[in-house]
């Protein structure tokens, strides 16, 4: 996916999750963050944005804090994009190369999922998540606690249990990383569901992204390490 009207900035601070003040040549401007997450090790004071100038006059910020550079890596970090991304890469046959019908944000049971598609053979329900949390080149979901995604991972349970296929896909919004793994620490709940549903045949993909400061393309695989907190290791790959 491609982004217009970018430009650069210097982050300055988030008076809160909605917005950021960002120095845009050599203004302070209120600029709407694209990301309601907590991404406090992204947005830290002194870091290199990419913004998006909105060519609407009657919003009330003109720009969209769209990435962040950290260290080596140039991060998306908003939050409609790893949908919009992975909506292409099914249309140029990224995972299937005979899907006959796609449909974006189709309900089962008490969920809506991002996808749903039919190839010739398959009846398949996708959920896909956003991940923008790295540490020491080992990428991490979620970065705060989410009963939603829990409740999404015990849903696509369901759809297998039902017949269907299930994938749930990380969207890595960057490129060279080691591996993904579920932040147990932060949400163990969460890593536990995910385990349990690897177990019971849902699809865990992780994918990293081609990021430049005007585009987002899903790119490669990356490992999936279920890595428990006893510290026993389970990884599952695609195949």
């Amino acid at each position: 996916m491609k982004y217009d009207n970018m430009q650069t900035g210097i982050f300055r601070s988030r008076p809160n999750r909605f917005i950021a003040l960002v120095d845009i040549d050599g203004s302070v401007e209120t600029c709407h963050v694209k990301n309601t997450g907590r991404c406090r090790e992204l947005l830290v004071p002194g870091a290199l944005v990419f913004v998006q100038k909105s060519n609407n006059p009657l919003r009330k910020t003109k720009y969209s804090v769209i990435g962040v550079k950290k260290d080596k890596w140039l991060i998306n970090m908003d939050s409609q994009a790893p949908n919009k991304a992975v909506y292409e890469w099914l249309l140029k046959g990224g995972l299937f190369h005979d899907i006959a019908y796609l449909k974006a944000e189709k309900s089962y049971g008490s969920s809506r999922f991002d996808f749903y598609i039919e190839t010739a053979e398959k009846k398949i329900y996708m959920e896909v998540k956003g991940v923008t949390l790295e540490e020491d080149g080992i990428v991490l979901f979620p970065d705060a606690p989410t009963q939603r995604g829990v409740k999404h991972i015990r849903e696509l349970c369901q759809c297998v249990k039902s017949g269907y296929e299930a994938y749930l896909i990380f969207v890595i919004q960057m490129k060279d990383v080691i591996c993904f793994k579920p932040n147990d620490f932060t949400h163990p709940e969460f890593g536990e569901a995910l385990r349990e549903a690897a177990k019971q045949g849902v699809h865990i993909l992780a994918m990293d992204c081609e990021v430049d400061m005007d585009r987002l393309e899903i790119r490669n695989e990356v490992p999936v390490q279920l890595l428990n907190i006893k510290g026993n290791t389970n990884t599952r790959l695609k195949g």
